[in-house]
């Protein structure tokens, strides 16, 4: 809104009016609003919810063996985070476009049906909450949403890196001079970044390109999904959601930025991707909702955002990636989203089918795998077998596992911006 406000002011020569057309300047405003939305409306919703008696199901002490007890902390935490996402967003951005309009459709969108199995764990008293395949439907259909929009919109266009003979060290590499419908996505490590989900498909012959878009569908799909149930399960722990996605979100929107930006996007050899330069509004309030919602859910929490929040959070990542054609990246940057999902699938998975052997084993002492680092082995089922009961020889606190984690998200987050160089 302020942004069409000021670009109207313009053009009657309004001194400093010219400063809403700088993308840094919009970004950074969003950041430090985000920031303020956060730390003032966050205080306000925490003594609400306290008032109200509407707290998180106690958390038995026993599943930490420092006895840490959680009574009396308020959920739903991600209202605050969805709130201070959209208030700069909505005032900050260009909202004709198409980019932004999925991303904020996406936060609401998710942050409903985190909200509905927060509400049913609460209000219903059944700890389950939503059910899993409403869950799954719901993930599924704004990960179909997406792909089927960006097919379909005639503004989502890209103009491709295309290899230059005459190429040297001093020269910046070449885009095609028309932007048009890509099925280009950036894969690392290879020399020119590209890979093309025409061409995997191009065993279908001349229909390749209408299969290769079915194919970009189902993978928003996977990709949203998966990301949105990894962040999910990364909330476990005070701070350790907010905190990742925090440094997630800045990989992100240097991505966009340089995606967004021709010369960057030549000097790194990347896609071109115009207009896309919105994302890098988002992203930075996205950072910074995030950064203040870790004021007050830094160990010891004072509230816990919930499947409002991390449901919405693994959603944004998901769809920024796929807007940016650095999906392939995912399993990288979000190292430790796949990790966690990755040990209560092999947790699960190994427990049914030692059990149909009538053997009860579980690989690690607990998961998500985050719960392995602090679970004592006094704690563990007496009738299983556990194959890494040793490891770790001696259980953590949560505010160390936490801060390692983000660590290991640093080092995966710079590893991601490498790959830019890297071929």
């Amino acid at each position: 809104m302020l942004y069409y406000l000021f670009r109207f002011l313009e053009d009657y020569n309004i001194p400093g009016s010219h400063l809403w057309s700088y993308i840094s300047f919009r970004a950074l405003l969003a950041l430090i609003l985000s920031l303020i939305i956060s730390a003032w409306f966050g205080e306000k919703f925490i003594k609400w919810m306290k008032r109200r008696k509407i707290f998180e199901t106690e958390r038995d002490a026993s599943i930490d063996p420092f006895g840490c007890e959680k009574k009396g902390v308020p959920t739903m935490g991600g209202i605050i985070i969805i709130v201070s996402i959209l208030v700069p967003v909505l005032l900050l951005g260009r909202m004709r476009n198409i980019y932004l309009i999925l991303m904020i459709i996406t936060t609401v969108w998710l942050g409903f049906l985190g909200f509905m199995d927060d509400y049913i764990k609460i209000f219903r008293g059944n700890k389950a909450g939503l059910k899993g395949k409403y869950k799954i439907i719901g993930q599924v259909s704004i990960g179909f949403i997406v792909g089927l929009t960006l097919y379909l919109s005639p503004d989502v266009v890209m103009r491709e890196n295309i290899s230059d003979p005459q190429h040297t060290k001093t020269e910046v590499v070449k885009h095609e001079q028309e932007a048009h419908k890509s099925l280009q996505t950036t894969i690392p490590f290879t020399k020119h970044h590209n890979l093309s989900y025409s061409e995997i498909m191009s065993f279908v012959g001349k229909h390749k390109v209408a299969a290769g878009w079915i194919l970009f569908v189902l993978m928003t799909i996977f990709v949203v999904t998966a990301v949105s149930n990894g962040a999910n399960l990364n909330d476990g722990m005070d701070g350790m959601c907010a905190g990742n996605s925090a440094v997630i979100g800045v990989a992100l929107g240097i991505l966009a930025y340089v995606s967004s930006h021709i010369g960057y996007a030549s000097y790194f050899d990347i896609m071109y991707i115009p207009h896309s330069e919105e994302l890098v509004i988002f992203l930075c309030a996205f950072v910074g909702a995030m950064i203040g919602f870790l004021w007050y859910n830094a160990y010891p929490a004072q509230i816990f955002m919930g499947d409002t929040g991390s449901l919405t959070i693994g959603g944004i990542i998901g769809v920024c990636a796929v807007i940016i054609h650095k999906e392939l990246l995912l399993p990288i940057l979000c190292g430790i989203f796949f990790v966690e999902s990755l040990s209560v699938i092999i947790q699960t998975q190994w427990f049914k089918w030692k059990k149909r052997k009538g053997q009860r084993v579980r690989v690690f002492r607990s998961t998500p795998i985050h719960d392995n680092f602090r679970k004592l082995d006094s704690q563990l089922d007496a009738t299983s077998r556990y194959i890494l009961k040793g490891w770790p020889r001696r259980p953590f606190h949560e505010s160390k596992i936490t801060i390692r984690f983000w660590i290991v998200t640093i080092i995966l987050a710079a590893m991601t911006i490498i790959t830019l160089k890297i071929r």
